[in-house]
């Protein structure tokens, strides 16, 4: 079996899911992949259905299909317990959009694999502003998200909000998975900050992210709320003691 799981989460994206799918397959270096999709009404689960039928021999393509719409965070920990309990030591996370480069999945993996991290994120804020066909306002506000991140939470982290990451399977053991509250751009901020919380080694990999070409967009209001307040309540539990934290490491101190 390979060490490796890429979980990518779709909804609607018929567009690019055979693209991404065969990109990553692609790639030198052996790394399985799970679609969880979310009922998709524009078929995207039965495209991935044809291509788990023609895997590769030296890869595994997985699907787990879901009820409903349910959100970004659940679909990424029902991916993190299916990678769990299959015995995989490198977890991510990548869009199906091609935001994220999936020949740069590798420097992700090398960078736990080989330089010993724990967490390895693909930033967008690292080494300048590597963002493509962005408007400047919405830089800006990813941006200010994650600068407003660092001051409330004191993490050093530059992309707070990145979905392109890599775990070690020990960060997510750490993690009580159904206790994490939130489930857009905020859990991307949740895992990042209990990883930081827990006294994992963070790295962040300057890369340079695309917006989507073929699709569209989920972003949306309630979740740029959800965000903004949720980093506050996550302080706030850091200081009570109150982070989702699997009861076996409960005693050692949080902040």
């Amino acid at each position: 079996m390979n060490d490796a799981l890429v979980i990518i989460p779709t909804y609607n994206e018929r567009e690019n899911i055979s693209l991404i799918i065969e990109a990553v397959c692609a790639l030198p270096e052996k790394i399985d992949l799970l679609i969880v999709d979310d009922n998709s009404p524009d078929g995207t689960a039965e495209i991935v259905e044809n291509k788990v039928a023609s895997s590769p021999n030296d890869r595994k393509i997985q699907l787990i299909k879901r009820e409903g719409k349910l959100g970004l965070g659940t679909a990424y920990i029902e991916g993190f317990k299916f990678a769990l309990d299959q015995g995989y030591t490198y977890i991510f996370e990548m869009d199906a959009d091609f935001s994220h480069d999936p020949e740069d999945l590798i420097r992700l993996y090398h960078t736990c694999k080989k330089d010993g991290y724990d967490l390895a994120v693909g930033s967008r804020y690292i080494s300048g502003v590597n963002v493509v066909n962005w408007p400047l306002s919405r830089v800006i506000i990813s941006m200010g998200a994650s600068l407003y991140v660092r001051i409330i939470t004191g993490m050093r982290v530059r992309d707070s909000t990145a979905g392109f990451v890599c775990y070690r399977r020990e960060v997510l053991e750490s993690i009580e998975l159904d206790e994490i509250r939130f489930i857009g751009y905020a859990f991307q901020i949740e895992m990042k900050y209990l990883a930081k919380m827990f006294g994992f080694k963070i790295k962040e990999v300057p890369i340079i992210f695309k917006d989507r070409v073929r699709g569209e967009s989920k972003m949306s209001i309630s979740i740029f709320k959800e965000a903004f307040f949720g980093v506050i309540s996550l302080r706030i539990a850091a200081l009570f003691n109150r982070l989702p934290r699997r009861e076996s490491n409960q005693s050692e101190s949080l902040v």
